[in-house]
């Protein structure tokens, strides 16, 4: 600032005016400009210097240069207001000019869990069945000997209730019932339709799915695995209704509504009668398998892939279900041996080995929907 800006007395406001309306005017910056404001109005600042004069003079001279003052005070004010605001939009519009900014929304980052295959084959049932009108009941992984075995029509003697093939826990004491003292590893999820029909009234459409327990281990067995199970009991249910309802089943999962599908006659306790479904299949030059019905010059080959069958009267009386008024049909499958069919899995032990590069390429994008 000029010092004789700074010194200024109070006879010379029109002078004082006009340099300080050019410092504030030659002011490049909004940095330089505080600096002036400070010098003038701050509290050592020129105009604030006057104003202390004041009292130093009578009255009447008083009230004349204290009003000037006044003026000069709000005029400088005013200009460094609005020099202040040309300034800030002089520096808005060269950031703008010399900066590029990405107001648009970041992409989403590479995704770096999978979802297993199982989860995923359990979430194609639910959407599938619920299409259909079912909905998931669930039970318990330790079961006892009713709902497992007894309650199912298993007969004492059968080969699941011995130690080779089950997994079983120490008795419950104190229980008077020994079909329901005697603990194990549920064997499958049938036990859940037990536990289902006995806590509601009929009719029953739902599907149960868990982990279930043999004593196996091999290529395709494991000691532990997945089951899904659907259980519908209502009115005048026939053998008609399972061979849709499966056939519908099956050509939905796999997403070929041509696959052929062939039930057999077989045993099962649990179900009278009883059948084993199969689904069509042609094997290629290099060994490998296409789902689907042979074309010309193909062999037609037979894949089983699940149990079924009218749910026995017997499994309805220990439930407390009439089997001369309701019946119906039951069937289920083991969830890894349809999802090593789907997506090509060799080897059923590779689900739970817990190896990241095998999830990597097996597993899917918990984003994208896939088929």
């Amino acid at each position: 600032m000029k010092d004789s800006a700074k010194n200024a007395s109070m006879t010379d406001i029109a002078s004082l005016k006009q340099e300080l309306a050019h410092q504030i005017e030659s002011a490049r910056d909004t940095k330089t400009l505080e600096d002036v404001r400070v010098h003038v109005l701050g509290k050592s600042g020129q105009i604030t210097a006057l104003m202390k004069t004041l009292g130093q003079m009578d009255p009447e001279e008083r009230k004349t240069k204290g009003q000037e003052l006044n003026a000069l005070k709000d005029e400088i004010a005013a200009l460094i207001s609005s020099q202040e605001s040309a300034l800030k939009k002089q520096e808005m519009d060269a950031k703008l000019a010399n900066e590029t900014i990405d107001i648009t929304l970041s992409p989403r980052p590479a995704a770096t869990g999978k979802i297993h295959p199982i989860s995923r084959t359990m979430e194609e049932l639910v959407s599938i069945f619920g299409a259909m009108g079912f909905s998931v009941a669930e039970g318990p992984d330790i079961e006892d000997d009713w709902h497992n075995f007894t309650a199912l029509n298993f007969p004492p003697g059968h080969p699941a209730r011995e130690m080779q093939d089950t997994f079983f826990l120490p008795d419950t004491p104190g229980e008077s019932d020994p079909a329901r003292a005697k603990k194990l590893l549920r064997t499958h999820t049938s036990s859940v339709q037990i536990r289902h029909m006995e806590n509601n009234k009929p009719p029953h459409k739902i599907i149960c799915f868990g982990r279930t327990y043999r004593s196996d281990w091999d290529m395709t067995h494991t000691p532990m695995f997945h089951q899904v199970e659907c259980l519908y009991i209502d009115k005048g249910v026939t053998m008609a209704h399972l061979k849709g309802c499966l056939t519908d089943f099956v050509r939905a999962f796999f997403n070929n509504d041509s696959l052929p599908v062939r039930f057999r006659p077989s045993f099962f306790p649990f179900v009278e009668p009883g059948a084993e479904v199969d689904i069509g299949y042609v094997k290629d030059d290099k060994g490998g398998i296409r789902l689907g019905a042979a074309r010309d010059g193909e062999e037609q080959r037979w894949m089983e892939i699940l149990g079924a069958g009218m749910v026995h009267p017997n499994v309805l009386k220990n439930c407390g279900i009439d089997p001369n008024e309701y019946q119906g049909f039951a069937f289920g499958c083991g969830i890894e041996r349809i999802t090593m069919l789907k997506y090509g899995i060799p080897d059923l032990r590779t689900f739970f080995d817990s190896d990241i590069r095998w999830l990597s390429h097996y597993g899917f994008d918990p984003v994208e929907s896939r088929n």
